[in-house]
Order: C-alpha cells, then sequence, then structure tokens
C-alpha cells in the first residue's frame, strides 16, 4: 500500500494546507426526561475529514472525494492527517494527473 498525503489551497492565504484530526470526535446523549453521562470518543473517517474542509480550501471537497476514490482509498494517518491510500504505483500516477487537469495546482497529494 502507499499512502499520500491531501493537499488543497488555503481559500484565504493561498499555500497549500490539510486537514489534520487533532483528537476524535465526542459524542455525548440527551435523553428526554434523564441526563445521560455517556460520551463516546468517534474518529472521523477519510471523507468526513476531507468534507470538513468545505469553506476553507479553494475547491469543494465533495468534488475531490469523487476523483479520489477513483483511484484510491480516502483514510485518516496515524497522526489524524487526510491520506489516500493507494493498491500501486500507477494508482498515484493517474491521480495525481487527474488532480492536475481536474484542478490545476488547487489540490495535489504529496509525502
Amino acid at each position: 500500500m502507499i499512502r499520500l498525503r491531501l493537499f488543497g489551497r488555503c481559500r484565504i492565504y493561498h499555500d497549500p494546507v490539510t486537514p489534520v484530526l487533532k483528537a476524535p470526535a465526542q459524542i455525548g446523549w440527551e435523553a428526554w426526561f434523564r441526563r445521560i453521562d455517556l460520551v463516546t470518543p468517534q474518529r472521523l473517517k477519510g471523507e468526513e475529514l476531507l468534507l470538513r474542509t468545505r469553506g476553507w480550501w479553494t475547491i469543494e471537497p465533495s468534488e475531490v472525494a469523487g476523483v479520489v476514490n477513483k483511484f484510491g482509498r480516502l483514510i485518516v494517518g496515524d497522526e489524524g492527517e487526510l491520506m489516500v491510500e493507494f493498491p500501486d504505483e500507477k494508482a498515484v500516477e493517474n491521480l495525481a494527473s487527474t488532480l492536475k487537469e481536474r484542478f490545476g495546482d488547487e489540490v495535489f497529494i504529496a509525502p
């Protein structure tokens, strides 16, 4: 497996940025008639993390997800970073060229 990070152009500063999951999302519960003291930590999945970039990147993240999913799988790496996992080098090359063709220098993959 080959794993590369996915970067997009920042809408404000125009430098390459990628989301990083710093801590799992915490989901709590409320009942109609009682208080429930249960919090369940949930890690976001790759596509969920990508979709959180809406408004931060110059490109709509759902369009990026559609392209990436044709060549690899969006995952969250061990350090919380957004990554694309590829089966082989050919898939890496195909995604890189498709991203360049479709989005220019607004979205790209890098180690």
